[in-house]
């Protein structure tokens, strides 16, 4: 069947008339959607938003992650011939899942990006989808969470990272993504007691009550011990998920801006998203991809498949 599919089927990010099921269209050929979702400004009867932000002007070291929503849509076409592995059910077929295109701003007016992308989610979660995003640079992470606080209230939120970006910055107007989180505690978007780092090893002089399990901690207790320290630190709340490519060592997505060794192997960063099945996500990201910094693409395809386990577990809960 999929041969067959594999000689009709083509651009599918324009052509395919569902919004659910696998694809079969030549990962080398054809228009670039992520996992051959069609692109579609209309949210009617859709579960989840895939949508790209290409924004890098808050880096603290190397630019490069506004390519980075292009390189997981193209990175991700291996991907939809077959549900991803060892879940048990097929998320692309259970859920109406669209390409949304990305965050259409203006770069030369950095100081109006937070609302536009705020408002871009706020879209998205006012016609009852949830949103999955690309990245671009970790602070987009702010202005998603303000959104969806908005609609959730304080959130709990698992943060996969080599940095706590818990760094102090108390002026508003300053965009940077190594103080994101710092000022989404303060601004009481996340509640820190239901929340929880995973991968941390850079200093942080204070950590504002957030939990945090740091990659040597990983290594030495192993995935099943952090996703129950996971578990039980969500519970039932709400939860957006955040994952930054640099959670994983350089060995494994060199492809980024701020890389640090001693990070997570990329079957960690599998099992534990994978096990944290049956937490109520409401959303997430996948960011500081930054594809100049890895010709040979590794990063990217690790992004692609987060980007797919985020999928995965939004539709765990509502198959």
């Amino acid at each position: 069947m999929a041969l067959e599919d594999a000689k009709t089927q083509v651009d599918q990010a324009f052509t395919r008339q569902s919004l659910r099921g696998l694809s079969h269209e030549n990962a080398f050929g054809g228009a670039v959607s992520f996992l051959r979702r069609r692109y579609s400004k209309d949210l009617s009867g859709v579960d989840l938003a895939v949508t790209g932000v290409p924004f890098d002007q808050a880096v603290t070291h190397r630019t490069g992650p506004r390519f980075g929503p292009r390189a997981l849509r193209e990175a991700s076409t291996l991907q939809p011939y077959d549900p991803p592995y060892g879940w048990g059910y097929d998320p692309l077929s259970t859920l109406s899942v669209v390409d949304y295109g990305d965050l259409a701003f203006d770069y030369a007016k950095t100081a109006a990006f937070p609302g536009a992308l705020t408002e871009h989610i706020r879209g998205i979660l006012a016609a009852g989808a949830g949103s999955i995003t690309l990245g671009g640079d970790h602070f987009i992470t702010l202005p998603i969470l303000r959104a969806y606080a908005e609609k959730f209230g304080p959130l709990s939120v698992i943060h996969f990272d080599a940095h706590s970006d818990l760094w102090q910055d108390d002026d508003p107007d300053r965009i940077d993504h190594g103080t994101f989180m710092y000022k989404a505690v303060r601004e009481g978007l996340v509640d820190v007691s239901r929340s929880l780092q995973i991968g941390i090893r850079t200093e942080c002089d204070d950590y504002l009550g957030m939990p945090y399990i740091d990659a040597r901690t990983v290594h030495e207790k192993g995935a099943t011990w952090v996703v129950e320290q996971a578990k039980s630190a969500v519970g039932d709340h709400p939860v957006y998920i955040t994952f930054d490519i640099d959670a994983l060592d350089p060995a494994f997505a060199p492809g980024t801006g701020t890389p640090v060794w001693g990070g997570l192997a990329s079957w960690q960063a599998a099992a534990i998203l994978r096990d944290l099945a049956g937490i109520n996500l409401i959303g997430g990201d996948v960011v500081e991809v930054s594809p100049p910094f890895d010709p040979t693409g590794a990063t990217a395809v690790a992004g692609a498949h987060v980007a797919m386990e985020l999928i995965a577990l939004y539709g765990w809960t509502r198959r």
